[in-house]
Parts: C-alpha cells; sequence; structure tokens
C-alpha cells in the first residue's frame, strides 16, 4: 500500500516538472518570436495575433466588408466633392484657351477683309492707273527727244517698268485669242468626276508654283531694264527677259482659264456631284494644316497665302457668272440659279479658314492679337510704298507679300469681258466710258480708305518711327559698331509732323552722294513683331544675339508662298 502511495506521487510530481518544462518552452517561444519580431522592425500587434486578437481583426474585417454595400456606393458616388481652386492655373488657362477660339473669327476676318482690299487696289491698279501710266510714259519717250534731253533720262525706272506692263498685258491679250474656251469647256465637260477632282487639285498646286516663280521673273525684267548699264549693248539683255515674262504671263492665264472652265463644269453639272467634291477639298486642307506645328511667321505666311487664295477665287466666280450668264442670254433669272452654289461655295471658304485658324493658334498657344501685328506689317507695306524715296511699286510688294500676281488674272478677266460683252453703237462707248470712270472712282476712293487705315494701324502698331528711320552705312558682311544706338534720321529725312506729305510725295532720283542716307529695303531693315521690338537700347551683347535670331514679319517674302513651309 505505501508503494502504491509513492508511486502515484512521484508520478504527479514528474507531471509538474513536465509541465514546468513545457511551460519554460511556450516562454522560451514567446519570447524567439517577440525577438523575431523586433529584429523584422514589426509591430508588437504580430504577436498578439497569434492569440485573441487574430479573432477581433478577423471580426473587424468582417464588418468593414458590411458596410460596403450598394447604397452606401451610391450614396458617395452622389455626394463626393473636389475643389477646381486646387488647379487654378490649369483651369484659367483652358478658359483663356476658348476666348481665343471665340475671337479667332473676328480678328481672322478683320485680317482678311484687309488684305482683300489690298489685293483690289493692286488689281484694281492694273485696269485704272497702269493704262494711263503708260500712255503719259509713252507720250514723255516721243516728245522729249524733241525738246531734248539736257543730260536727263528718258525714262524714269517706274515708268520703263509701267511700259513693259503695259506690252505684256496687251500682248498677252491678244495671244489668248488663239485659245478657244468653247472647246476646254467642253473637252473638260467629257472626263469624269475623279479626273476633274485630281485635275482640279493639280491646277490649284500649279498655280501656287507659278505665283511663286513668276514675281521672280518680271523683277529680274525689272531690273534688268532699269539698272545702270555703261554699253549700250547692254541693254539687249532686255530682250530675252520681256520675252520670258511674256511666256510666263500667257501660261498662268491658261492655267487660271482651265480653273475657272474646271469650276464652270461643276456649277453646271446636274448632280452636283464635282461641286461638292471640290468643296469637301477645303476640309481636306484643315487635316494637312491643323496638326502641325507653326510659328507666328509661318501663320502670316498661310495668312497671306489664304487671303490670296480667297480673292482669286472671288475673281474665278466672276468669270463663272460672266460665262453663264452669256450662254443665258443675259437672263437675269438665271443669276438666281447660280447664286446658291456661289455662296455655297464662299461660305466653304469662309468656315475652312476659321476652323482652321482657331485650332492652329490653339494647338500652338498663339493668342489673337497676332492678326493686328500682321495687320500691322500689311500696313506697313502700303505707307512705306507711298513715301519719297519708296524702293518698289505697292503691287509688286503685294505680290512678293501674298503671292498674288494681278497681270495673268487681268489679262484672262479682260479676255472674258470683251468675249461676253459686245460693244456696238456710240451709247454702249459712253457706258464703257462711264464703267471706266467708276472704276477709278472705286480705286481712288478704295486706295484713300486704305491710306488711311494704315497709318493708324502703324500707329497702334508704334512703328511710324520706322518710316522715318535710316540704316548706318556698313560694309557687307561686317556689323556696324552703332548697331546698339538708336538711328537717327539725317537732314534730308522728313520727321513724324511731315508724315502725311511724305507719303502722298512722288520719288525723286537723288544723286550717288546721298545714296547711302536712301534705305534698301524697309520691310526688311525695320519692321519687327511688336514684341521683338527694343525696350532696352543698352542691352549685352547675348540679349542682342538672341534678338536677332527671331524672324521679322516682313522677311516672310523671301520664302516661297506656294506652301506652308514649316521651319
Amino acid at each position: 500500500m505505501a508503494d502504491t502511495v509513492a508511486s502515484g506521487l512521484g508520478d504527479e510530481k514528474e507531471k509538474e516538472t513536465e509541465d514546468k518544462e513545457k511551460g519554460k518552452e511556450k516562454e522560451k517561444q514567446a519570447q524567439d518570436i517577440k525577438t523575431g519580431s523586433e529584429k523584422l522592425n514589426s509591430t508588437p500587434e504580430i504577436t498578439e495575433t497569434l492569440g485573441f486578437y487574430e479573432r477581433k481583426v478577423n471580426q473587424e474585417r468582417k464588418r468593414s466588408l458590411s458596410d460596403l454595400s450598394l447604397l452606401r456606393f451610391i450614396s458617395t458616388e452622389l455626394t463626393r466633392g473636389y475643389f477646381l481652386e486646387h488647379n487654378e492655373a490649369k483651369y484659367t488657362e483652358r478658359r483663356e484657351r476658348v476666348y481665343t477660339c471665340m475671337r479667332i473669327p473676328r480678328e481672322l476676318e478683320k485680317l482678311m477683309l484687309f488684305g482683300f482690299c489690298l489685293c483690289l487696289d493692286a488689281f484694281l491698279y492694273v485696269f485704272t492707273l497702269l493704262p494711263l501710266r503708260a500712255v503719259l510714259a509713252l507720250i514723255r519717250l516721243i516728245t522729249l527727244p524733241c525738246c531734248g534731253l539736257n543730260g536727263t533720262r528718258l525714262l524714269q525706272p517706274a515708268q520703263v517698268c509701267d511700259v513693259l506692263k503695259g506690252f505684256i498685258m496687251v500682248i498677252c491679250y491678244f495671244m489668248m485669242h488663239y485659245v478657244d474656251y468653247s472647246m476646254m469647256y467642253h473637252l473638260i465637260r467629257g472626263q469624269s468626276v475623279i479626273k476633274l477632282y485630281i485635275i482640279y487639285n493639280m491646277l490649284e498646286v500649279a498655280d501656287r508654283l507659278f505665283s511663286s516663280f513668276g514675281q521672280d521673273i518680271l523683277d529680274a525684267l525689272y531690273w534688268t531694264a532699269t539698272e545702270p548699264k555703261e554699253k549700250r549693248r547692254a541693254h539687249i539683255g532686255v530682250i530675252p527677259h520681256f520675252f520670258m515674262a511674256v511666256l510666263y504671263v500667257f501660261l498662268h492665264a491658261i492655267l487660271i482659264m482651265v480653273q475657272a472652265t474646271t469650276l464652270n463644269v461643276a456649277f453646271n453639272s446636274h448632280n452636283k456631284s464635282l461641286l461638292t467634291i471640290m468643296m469637301s477639298n477645303n476640309f481636306v486642307e484643315i487635316k494637312g494644316s491643323v496638326f502641325k506645328k507653326f510659328e507666328k511667321n509661318n501663320l502670316f505666311q498661310m495668312s497671306n497665302s489664304d487671303i490670296k487664295e480667297r480673292f482669286t477665287s472671288y475673281v474665278l466666280l466672276l468669270i463663272v457668272c460672266l460665262r453663264n450668264m452669256e450662254q443665258f442670254s443675259w437672263n437675269p433669272d438665271h443669276l438666281w440659279v447660280l447664286f446658291p452654289d456661289v455662296c455655297m461655295v464662299i461660305a466653304s471658304e469662309i468656315v475652312v479658314d476659321v476652323v482652321k485658324h482657331a485650332f492652329i493658334t490653339k494647338f500652338n498657344d498663339i493668342t489673337a492679337d497676332v492678326y493686328s501685328e500682321y495687320r500691322a506689317s500689311l500696313a506697313f507695306d502700303l505707307v512705306s510704298s507711298r513715301q519719297k524715296n519708296a524702293y518698289t511699286d505697292y503691287s509688286d510688294s503685294v505680290s512678293r507679300r501674298m503671292g498674288f500676281i494681278p497681270l495673268p488674272l487681268a489679262v484672262i478677266l479682260t479676255r472674258v469681258v470683251t468675249s461676253s460683252v459686245k460693244v456696238q453703237g456710240s451709247l454702249a462707248f459712253v457706258c464703257v466710258l462711264l464703267f471706266y470712270l467708276g472704276l477709278i472712282t472705286l480705286k481712288v476712293l478704295n486706295s484713300i480708305v486704305l491710306l488711311g487705315k494704315s497709318c493708324l494701324y502703324v500707329k497702334e502698331a508704334k512703328m511710324e518711327e520706322k518710316l522715318i528711320q535710316t540704316p548706318p552705312a556698313t560694309t557687307p558682311g561686317k556689323p556696324s559698331n552703332k548697331s546698339k544706338n538708336k538711328f537717327r534720321a539725317p537732314p534730308g529725312i522728313p520727321t513724324n509732323n511731315s508724315l502725311s506729305a511724305s507719303i502722298t510725295s512722288q520719288p525723286v532720283h537723288q544723286s550717288e552722294s546721298t545714296s547711302p542716307l536712301l534705305p534698301n529695303s524697309n520691310s526688311d531693315q525695320f519692321l519687327t513683331t511688336p514684341d521683338a521690338e527694343e525696350k532696352d537700347i543698352t542691352q549685352d551683347g547675348s540679349e542682342l544675339k538672341h534678338r536677332a535670331s527671331k524672324k521679322d514679319l516682313l522677311d516672310i517674302d523671301r520664302f516661297t508662298i506656294c506652301g506652308n513651309r514649316i521651319d
């Protein structure tokens, strides 16, 4: 009995020792876990999740999942908010872009209207004042040898250019009589719609190429005829240049006639499919221009091209209406049949130009005020050509600026008018004389309004001082040491108070001793954009170098106008 009790006590002691060892092992495991967690930089909550707290975390997760109900999501979406003022600069910029796009149509049409009047003035000059100036030059050429030369020139350079223009117009007009318009019309009408669409696109490209190279041919002729020559045999070089200019004007006039004929076929087609395709071609222009990078100078170049294109389109529409009215014996009812198509073509031109310029200014961060700068640049050309010491005629400056050459267009319009309108009887001649006097009146009024507006635009752009400044005389290839100083007008140059008098005065031939005082090119030397104007004369060399790298708006005439070249 005693042995059984002793063995029971021994078993209890062994169980107690085993329980103590197990307790020690658990404490060691807990301590090891704690030290491991500290080494891993973990929070003390990791040890707690092994026991009671693990169930607590699971309960919180289940509670959070129960909160994500559909009603709570909808209520959150309906009541959540945000604050736009946290990104104020971004939204202000977006609002300014919208305002700029809304201002583009108005500013663009102001520029287009001013440019259209400039083209109209140069175009009317060919019909009104150029014949009179050419006749006066021929009278001087005939009568001056009888009165004695007295060491003077037979003709002034401007008179020589007027006589050459007159001869080119007359010769090309008679050459156009050998071109049969009716045969050309039926030949084009027999082609398919796709062929005519391709032909019209090719004619547009050819017209830009002719306009780009044609003015260079005419300028070469004018300079060859008027440059000082020591030997008389040197004047023979005028003959090939003259024939080259006649050939150019004749070919360009034929090109414009084919364009007008194609447009006439589109107007007279039964289903108007060709006219629709030709109008849709204008919208293709948006795709080719909007997604390109444009700077101010490139946009100015494209704006000038759009002005020339719009004016040419109006003249082509006039030719189409004249030809159609002739075929219907000048029935006024047929004019109302053509009127919707004419309005549709004009509206498509305006819409395409507005959309194109709006998105170009938006994508390139160009403000709408840039069109006022373009208008001031065109106005400066007009005012500078009216000065006493002008270096070119106004119509030639418009040709260089916009690529608009009025001679071929005037030849074809004269040919169409004379073939469409029959002048018979004394009353008809009186009507022709009254019509000519009306054209002269329109030319004079248009010139007066343009000159007044141009002077206003030049003053608003603060460029009137550039009209009376002269560049310093420097040797070619070497910069002037006085480039940092303001130009001072010499005593012979009129001041600001006599600006209006110098604009309307005639050019005077000066001697060689005063030739360094004359500006070679006002538009190339002086006119800059308003943001590129000199604000501080005594700037350091780095700023002058940076300013010199900017191109003037008036240097665009040095580039080709046949396409939107991106530098």
